[in-house]
């Protein structure tokens, strides 16, 4: 059974200082790559013919143009995808738009390409002109579809499940390598670790056990999977959203509250008290057009970001992250008078008296 896979590039890990301890460095890496709840990602379909790239074919090293651009049935797909991780109940909203630089998310249709998908918030380190996921097959086929559920789940920050080191996967190594490079993946050696034996961290999987139904779970044909033993005879999820899956989505993006934001006031600073992973939101109002500060103060790890509503959605400013580092996220921006601007907090971790707030002047 010719099995084609997600590949995630590979990317260097978080510039963290060394020395950290353990609890704090766990909890900077378990949500250094989810959104702030309450985002909502934009996502946009490249849609011109000049949007594409040259590629070299595995089979005989040739170069060939190909194009980013995907028809409506696979665009349909992805977009009925967005859906079903949106009909969980989840706190983010998803919304398609036709300029790439609105878009948190850039989607290409590279045949050839191969699947893939940045992890999280890191898609909003690639410019505005690359890709942030790839679909390289046709989507339509019933078995194919569960495709665009797995790389929408990568982008909301989410890693394969078969790479969880609570799963107890022991590979015939030897075998998966061989399978890989063959058709239809043609993967080299480095590839396949990358995305089949390497195991992540612990604190930075989906969940503390394994769950073989994950819609971030390969299917693997026999003779792959030496240990647990009930999968030496291949190992096939069914290719949807599974419960487990949900769980993580609702922990990270709960259904948004009724309860109005707090008003950030200039000169006043307002105590967070949050426990690791938790969020707070703010609304600022500005009573004059210039520029203004946004910062944390206290010993702790947060994620920062400033929103400007557009047309009733909250759109991505800036943003910091300061895990690890021994000073608090600050960020600048010009503000308008009669615009409304919104500030999201994320809680990485805290030390020390644990008393964190947050201010703008």
């Amino acid at each position: 059974m010719n099995i084609r896979y997600c590949a995630i590039p590979p990317q260097p890990p978080p510039p963290l200082p060394a020395g950290l301890e353990a609890d704090r460095l766990n909890a900077i890496i378990a949500t250094r790559f989810t959104w702030l709840n309450g985002t909502v990602l934009h996502y946009y379909f490249f849609d011109r013919e000049s949007d594409g790239s040259v590629i070299t074919i595995p089979e005989d090293g040739t170069e060939r143009w190909v194009s980013w651009v995907g028809g409506k049935d696979q665009q349909d797909v992805v977009r009925e995808s967005f859906q079903a991780w949106k009909d969980l109940g989840i706190g983010l909203e998803f919304a398609e738009v036709t300029d790439r630089v609105e878009a948190e998310l850039r989607i290409g249709f590279q045949r050839g390409g191969g699947s893939y998908s940045k992890v999280g918030r890191s898609a909003l380190a690639v410019g505005t002109d690359q890709r942030t996921m790839n679909f390289g097959w046709d989507l339509t086929p019933p078995d194919q579809r569960s495709t665009a559920l797995h790389e929408i789940g990568h982008a909301l920050g989410m890693v394969h499940e078969h790479q969880s080191p609570f799963a107890g996967i022991v590979w015939d190594e030897e075998a998966v390598y061989a399978d890989l490079a063959g058709p239809p993946n043609f993967w080299p050696p480095e590839k396949t670790f990358h995305n089949i034996i390497r195991k992540h961290d612990p604190s930075e999987v989906n969940g503390s056990a394994w769950d073989p139904q994950s819609i971030m779970e390969y299917p693997f044909n026999p003779g792959l999977i030496l240990e647990p033993e009930k999968y030496r005879a291949g190992l096939f999820p069914p290719g949807t959203i599974s419960e487990a899956d949900a769980v993580f989505a609702r922990r990270w993006y709960p259904s948004p509250k009724d309860a109005e934001p707090l008003r950030l006031v200039p000169f006043r600073s307002v105590p967070l008290g949050l426990k690791a992973g938790a969020q707070a939101d703010f609304v600022i109002a500005p009573e004059a057009t210039r520029d203004y500060t946004v910062a944390t103060f206290g010993e702790s790890d947060t994620v920062l970001v400033l929103f400007e509503e557009i047309d009733g959605e909250p759109r991505y400013l800036t943003g910091e992250d300061d895990g690890g580092r021994p000073d608090n996220a600050f960020l600048t921006a010009h503000l308008v008078k009669g615009r409304h601007y919104i500030v999201r907090v994320r809680l990485h971790s805290s030390w020390g008296p644990g008393q964190t707030a947050v201010m703008c002047w």
